[in-house]
């Protein structure tokens, strides 16, 4: 049984042997760990003192369209100058208006002004999460091992929900309503601090001033430094697709934390929202971890339609919820669904994007996910105002599989078109 558990966990173990990586790595866990708590965070600060789930849906919307928005932005300027360059200013300036926003719920403002620092931390927050697995995709030596390595950044990303909603929880409910908030202040600074200072890692930036010249004429070698560089990445073949899928996987995210908030509290046990949602990253950790061990002989876009059918399938359960231990069980079971669905869609936008290009690619799930997100917990703020927490969950299922229906119609035109990207790599 030992050498069993110590073969599971071997391709971890070598990935992590890798020069940097075991770095970076803790380094992007710290930087992204708050974030865990920001949906969470923000529903019930807004919800406590504001005694409203459709104003904390909007300002958490809010400061998610904003994130996905800058993710785009700041992506691409990641990707012609560098990650340290670009996003260790902006990460700092993210804490900075975060603690902002913070002191602002504390000392009850009025509402609106509070859409303000929501709106600029997300925008300035980026996507550690697409900086890391460029970073993987760089010290890495063959597609078994990218395969492993985003396995392991899904796990983690997991990992941090398991802990996050569940510590932001205690501390809004046994502090103060604003103190779910602290935490992500602190991990967002001091994570970014470290992950930025590791430059042995980081991605090189490509050559822009030979490209420019190729172009001029002056060597047709180089013009071919960064293809498709003035293109938009969401208009190559197949990433639209993708991203339009991501955006109902996030959509269903974004129901599901202002609907486990809003049931918990209609059972008198809103103490337990975290836990609940813990429960759901758990599996999700679980499946994750045991999904990147796996050498999978079929293909990456038939798996992303299996799984988002089997989350879809999980969702109908949770209509039936009727108390936390039922929704948590049944949450477990859906995690395990998660992590994968989410390594399969960063892996067919890897497959999908030029190389020079990757941090922007990646981001574009990170930007698609956050979008669905914020119309989620939007939409299911506004239905549980006016029909209660049942109509979250099922504005959760409903989004499941629209998402599934969605990659299905494209799964075919994806993988022909990764087979066709791989061709000419």
């Amino acid at each position: 049984m030992e050498s069993y558990d110590v073969e599971f966990v071997r391709p971890y173990i070598d990935l992590l042997k890798i020069p940097g990586a075991a770095a970076f790595c803790g380094a992007a866990l710290l930087a992204r760990a708050g974030g865990s708590m920001m949906g969470i965070g923000t529903v019930m600060m807004v919800s406590g003192i504001y005694k409203s789930y459709g104003l904390a849906g909007g300002i958490s919307a809010a400061n998610v369209v904003a994130w996905a928005v800058g993710t785009a932005i700041l992506s691409n300027l990641v990707d012609r100058h560098g990650q340290r360059r670009v996003m260790l200013p902006a990460a700092l300036i993210s804490a900075g208006t975060l603690a902002v926003m913070v002191v602002m719920g504390a000392m009850r403002v009025p509402a609106w002004m509070l859409f303000v620092p929501a709106m600029v931390s997300g925008a300035t927050g980026g996507a550690p999460g697409a900086m890391v697995r460029a970073r993987w995709n760089l010290v890495v030596h063959n597609a078994r091992e990218l395969h492993t390595a985003f396995s392991l950044e899904s796990t983690l990303d997991e990992l941090c929900f398991v802990i996050g909603p569940v510590a932001a929880t205690f501390l809004a409910t046994q502090v103060a309503p604003s103190a779910g908030l602290v935490a992500p202040v602190i991990l967002g600074a001091v994570g970014a601090l470290w992950f930025y200072s590791l430059r042995s890692t980081e991605p090189p930036v490509p050559n822009i001033r030979r490209s420019r010249a190729a172009k001029a004429g002056e060597g047709e070698a180089d013009h071919a430094v960064r293809p498709g560089a003035g293109r938009l990445i969401v208009l190559f073949p197949g990433v639209a697709a993708v991203a339009g899928v991501t955006v109902m996987v996030g959509a269903l995210f974004g129901a599901c934390d202002v609907t486990v908030v809003a049931a918990t509290e209609e059972w008198g046990v809103k103490h337990l929202s975290g836990a609940v949602l813990g429960a759901i990253s758990l599996g999700s950790a679980a499946g994750g971890l045991a999904y990147g061990t796996r050498s999978w002989v079929m293909s990456v876009a038939r798996r992303w339609v299996i799984c988002l059918g089997l989350l879809s399938l999980a969702c109908v359960a949770v209509l039936f919820a009727s108390d936390p231990l039922f929704l948590s069980v049944v949450g477990l079971v859906a995690g395990l669904t998660i992590a994968p669905t989410m390594i399969n869609l960063n892996a067919l936008m890897q497959s999908l994007v030029p190389t020079q290009r990757l941090t922007e690619g990646l981001a574009w799930v990170g930007t698609a996910l956050g979008l669905g997100v914020s119309v989620g917990a939007s939409l299911a703020g506004q239905l549980i105002d006016k029909v209660g927490y049942q109509s979250g969950f099922a504005a959760m299922a409903i989004a499941g599989f629209v998402a599934t229906g969605l990659a299905l119609a494209s799964a075919r035109s994806v993988a022909r078109t990764a087979r066709l990207v791989a061709a000419n790599r």
